[in-house]
This record gives structure tokens, C-alpha cells and sequence, in this order.
């Protein structure tokens, strides 16, 4: 194999970005191969017409060997990971090796994720986000829908930003929801979507609330990035929120023509922010 065209394997969650990272890789023949983890990648995300493996979490030995097996060079690691069973937890050798050596040293998400990252690269692999791959899918400076954010929701997405760095300076969340200055929820374990429905009981009336959603300052852009799409719209929108303030360049925008538009059709507008513009 030529050193122009590495192969790449996918470590595959849920959601869609896995099968639009997928999409590209076919129509641009670059050569890849997939590890879809169990109870959470999309089995509609995957046929015959490329390899795959399914495995569970705690299998790492199992997947860099099929990884190395295959001729895999560069890794993405993308998609949702939901919390997992203890059946999902159950460790191959080098998982255990690999949970043994962190230890409690890695509490939060990002701590896990770059530990792992080491390791993956240790064994000889490159990791790279998949920005790297698919640069138009890093979110846009700007307002991008027809619907601009008035006062009160440039005020509410202020607010957001001061509440969301601080976030993620605790390796806590990427979000936040902001109403007339008030924070309605942050960011934990159950993730965006879960925080945008439960702010939806604590609306108050009145101008409808902003979400915000950024970036961790220390967090590794080939890891996780703040991600937005038609289902964060829909939500938005089921809650009552004005619009959504995201992370410009730091952030994934999924199916971007479409989510704009729906936007658009709930009169929502959707940002992309620099923050430091709103310190």
C-alpha cells in the first residue's frame, strides 16, 4: 500500500457519524475497516460490502489484533458510546492491563479518552479525528439559519459560555441551557440530548432558553468533539429553546442542509461562536 493512501479503521459507536464517515470513505475509495461496538453502533450502518467486527467494550485485545490483522495504519474513534453493562465491561487481557495501569487516575471522560489513545498508539497505531478526514464536517463561524438571536438570547448565550468553560475545565460536560440568565441544566453523564428534554420541565415563560456547547479547552480534537444534528434541533425545539450556540470549528455538524433547515422551520437559529468573544 502506498504511503498516500493509509488505510483507516472506524471504532464505531451510535448515532449517524459513523455511517457518514463510512459514505465518504466508500465514494473516495480509501480503504477501511470497522469495529462496531455491541449495544451502541447502528446495525443498519453496516453490509457486505466492507469488513466489520463487532465487539464489546472490553475487548481491545481483540480488536487491535483484527485492526493489525487487516492492515489498518490510522484509527477514528466516533460515535456515541452509551454507559455500559457489566457484561459490556468484561475484559480481555489487554483491556485489564489497560484498566489496571490507569487505575483512578482518569475519572473523567477525557482522562479515559486520552489514556486510551496512548494506548491505541503504543500498539503502532496513528490516531485521527475524523475532521481530518472529513473537514466540512467542523461546525461554521456565524449564524447559519434565517433566524438571527436577539438581545436576551445573546445575553443567555454569554451566560452559557461563562458556565460551559468552567464545565469543562472539570472534565464535567460540553453543555449547558440558559434561560433569561438563568442556568436550567448542565451537562452530565446522560449527555446532550437527555439535558435538553429534562430543561424542558424547567422552562420558565417567556423567551424561550439557548443551548450552548463547547469544547473543553484541554480537550484533544481528535476525541469526542461537541456534536449537533437534526435530533438536537428537534429537541431543542420539543423544549421550547430559542436556538443553539455551538463551538465554531470545534464542534461536528451532522447532515448540516438539513439541520439548518429544519431550523428554520421552527424560526430556531443556530450559531456557530467563538468564545472568547463572549468572556
Amino acid at each position: 500500500m502506498s504511503d498516500e493512501i493509509r488505510k483507516i479503521g472506524i471504532i464505531a459507536g451510535g448515532g449517524s457519524l459513523p455511517k457518514m464517515l463510512i459514505e465518504h470513505l466508500k465514494k473516495n475509495q480509501i480503504p477501511f475497516d470497522v469495529l462496531a461496538i455491541c449495544s451502541n453502533a447502528d446495525k443498519a450502518c453496516f453490509d457486505d460490502s466492507f469488513d466489520y467486527k463487532w465487539i464489546r467494550i472490553g475487548e481491545a485485545g481483540t480488536g487491535f489484533k483484527y485492526f493489525k490483522q487487516s492492515g489498518v495504519q490510522d484509527i477514528v474513534m466516533i460515535g456515541t458510546i452509551h454507559r455500559p453493562t457489566l457484561a459490556d465491561l468484561v475484559p480481555d487481557l489487554r483491556t485489564a492491563a489497560f484498566f489496571a495501569k490507569i487505575g483512578f487516575k482518569a475519572l473523567g471522560d477525557d482522562g479515559i479518552l486520552r489514556a486510551l489513545t496512548r494506548e491505541i498508539e503504543k500498539e503502532g497505531f496513528k490516531v485521527v479525528g475524523i475532521h481530518e478526514v472529513l473537514p466540512d464536517i467542523l461546525l461554521k463561524e456565524g449564524v447559519l439559519t434565517k433566524c438571527k438571536p436577539d438581545k436576551q438570547a445573546l445575553a443567555d448565550i454569554k451566560r452559557g459560555v461563562e458556565v460551559a468553560l468552567t464545565l469543562g475545565k472539570l472534565d464535567v460536560g460540553q453543555a449547558v441551557v440558559v434561560q433569561q440568565g438563568l442556568v436550567l441544566g448542565v451537562e452530565g453523564i446522560e449527555g446532550t440530548d437527555e439535558l435538553i428534554k429534562r430543561c424542558g420541565s424547567y422552562k420558565r415563560k417567556g423567551d424561550g432558553g439557548v443551548l450552548v456547547k463547547l469544547r473543553k479547552m484541554q480537550q484533544d480534537m481528535r476525541l469526542d468533539l461537541p456534536t449537533i444534528g437534526m435530533r438536537t434541533v428537534e429537541n431543542a425545539h420539543q423544549a421550547g429553546l430559542k436556538g443553539l450556540a455551538v463551538h465554531a470549528g470545534n464542534a461536528l455538524m451532522v447532515n448540516e442542509i438539513e439541520a439548518v433547515k429544519l431550523a428554520n422551520s421552527y424560526k430556531m437559529f443556530i450559531i456557530g461562536i467563538n468564545p472568547s468573544e463572549y468572556i
